[in-house]
């Protein structure tokens, strides 16, 4: 609670700061650099104006050496994505190298997945080509951090061509890493079904697939209904003397439970003991989302009961998913508790899925709670107070 109420004096402080031409000058107010960034990203967030997000970063001098200033990266990138503001994107990343004062191949790789997330595929190979007159070296590791760059951009063709070309072009050989990458876009834009001839390939160049490259395959043929072929990478498995844990059982489950097969995803699931291995929160999660889609709550809430009373924790999106598909359900004492829980653990459903439950509340008389469940969503975010206080004012006298 401290540590919450300190940050929101530095965000209080930051949004003063940033209101100035001249943050840089003030930058003796906030000594502690990951306080800053953590303030900086909050603001980043709330922010609508896509010039004022540029502003704030460049204000606060964030560098990709920093977790949380890479956190305020991605977000700012987002953030402009969102108002189509390319040039502000483009402007704002080649700002950001320039001011690098260690240029680095890590570095670099870093700025070619951020013009991927931002959707400019092209600057990014732009960035790639003209790595030696930075005085970087080209390697596998920003070939890859290329062919990643496409697929966040969804330019798959883009990726094909990279992924042909470059390697040859500019003397660079693949490795798993780069095949892994390249079997996720394949995935991602419908073609699981090319799977075998990157295998293939692979086996040819005396590359072994590691777990990673079965999963992201897996998850790709189930997406594609191809359910056979399912089977036929369980047997390649084997092959390279890969055993399936608890990652292959995991795609394989939530695949299921996508395709609104979630009793066949529970027949896994009751073989895992079996097999020698426990599910996790993952898990869980899966199926509890598999069977709330399917309207099949009463399953979901026991998988849930199972999973606290066996000592696992839930995960944030697994209580959004249960209160909002029993708030659905008309399940509003369920819901309640479930949202109780959640929010003990400092998580809050989006605003929609809290006005069913507060509006489900007091439908069934249990206003008291449904303003407690307010009074606590106004604590955690002050900025939506007024219209949570329009809300409760309607409320039955």
């Amino acid at each position: 609670m401290a540590l919450r109420c300190r940050l929101r004096s530095l965000i209080l402080q930051q949004h003063r700061l940033f209101s100035t031409s001249n943050l840089s000058s003030n930058s003796k107010t906030l000594q502690d650099r990951k306080e800053k960034a953590r303030a900086a990203l909050y603001v980043i967030c709330s922010e609508q104006n896509p010039e004022r997000v540029v502003d704030i970063c460049r204000s606060t001098a964030l560098s990709p050496e920093s977790h949380l200033d890479r956190l305020a990266y991605s977000r700012a990138i987002s953030k402009l994505k969102e108002s189509n503001n390319y040039e502000g994107i483009r402007a704002f990343i080649k700002d950001s190298i320039k001011q690098l004062t260690c240029r680095s191949e890590r570095f670099v790789s870093y700025f070619l997945v951020l013009y991927g997330q931002g959707g400019l595929v092209k600057d990014a190979v732009k960035l790639f080509d003209e790595m030696p007159e930075m005085g970087i070296e080209r390697n596998v590791k920003t070939l890859n951090s290329l062919l990643t760059s496409c697929i966040l951009a969804g330019e798959y063709g883009e990726m094909k061509r990279v992924f042909t070309e470059f390697p040859g072009k500019y003397g660079l050989e693949p490795n798993l890493d780069t095949y892994n990458v390249v079997l996720k876009g394949l995935c991602k834009s419908g073609s699981a079904n090319e799977a075998h001839s990157i295998l293939a390939e692979m086996e040819r160049k005396k590359i072994k697939p590691n777990t990673t490259t079965f999963v992201t395959a897996i998850g790709g043929i189930y997406e594609q209904g191809n359910y056979i072929d399912v089977g036929k990478m369980m047997q390649l498995m084997k092959k390279y003397g890969i055993e399936p844990g608890m990652s292959i059982y995991n795609v394989r489950i939530q695949s299921l439970c996508k395709l609104k097969r979630s009793a066949e995803a529970k027949a896994l699931f009751d073989a895992l003991p079996s097999r020698g291995m426990k599910p996790t929160c993952g898990t869980y999660g899966h199926l509890i989302y598999g069977f709330c889609r399917e309207g099949k709550l009463d399953v979901a809430k026991s998988l849930y009961k199972k999973m606290v009373d066996r000592g696992l924790q839930p995960e944030a999106q697994c209580y959004f998913t249960l209160v909002y598909y029993l708030c659905q359900g008309q399940d509003f004492d369920a819901a309640l508790g479930i949202c109780k829980d959640c929010m003990s653990k400092g998580w809050v459903p989006n605003i929609t899925t809290m006005k069913s439950l507060v509006d489900g509340l007091v439908r069934i008389e249990k206003v008291d709670d449904a303003r407690e469940i307010i009074r606590r969503v106004k604590e955690k975010f002050s900025r939506n107070a007024d219209r949570w206080s329009e809300i409760e004012a309607a409320f039955p006298k």
